[in-house]
């Protein structure tokens, strides 16, 4: 089974995702905010990291920032459902290390699809 971390401070959200990642055969931890995550990654790097980019404590980019100094090869998904000042965020995002960017609201298929792609396949 697969561990993915999931960050955002949408509390619905986490929620959500949690159960459609958990439906997907994978082992969910979430967090609403990156600083406990990031400790969480420091003890064990999980197969994936989902984060979203704005949040009031430790925000996305420093998350993505911190989680690649532990892991250089650790998947990760930024999230985000707006910009500030018209700046792109998502692709900022990249430049930090994000795997791969998606913008919220997002059809579940298209995070399941992108999952796959991002994880090795697993072998039973």
């Amino acid at each position: 089974m697969t561990k993915i971390i999931v960050i955002d401070d949408d509390r619905r959200f986490l929620r959500a995702i949690r159960r459609l990642l958990e439906a997907s055969g994978h082992d969910v931890i979430t967090y609403e905010d990156g600083r406990p995550a990031i400790a969480q990654i420091g003890k064990e790097v999980p197969d994936l990291l989902i984060t979203d980019i704005f949040m009031p404590e430790m925000e996305g980019l420093e998350t993505i920032r911190r989680a690649r100094a532990v892991s250089s090869t650790l998947p990760i998904i930024a999230i985000s459902g707006r910009s500030i000042t018209g700046a792109d965020y998502l692709q900022i995002a990249r430049r930090f290390g994000a795997s791969a960017t998606l913008e919220k609201p997002f059809r579940r298929a298209k995070l399941v699809g992108l999952i796959s792609r991002l994880l090795p396949q697993q072998i039973d």
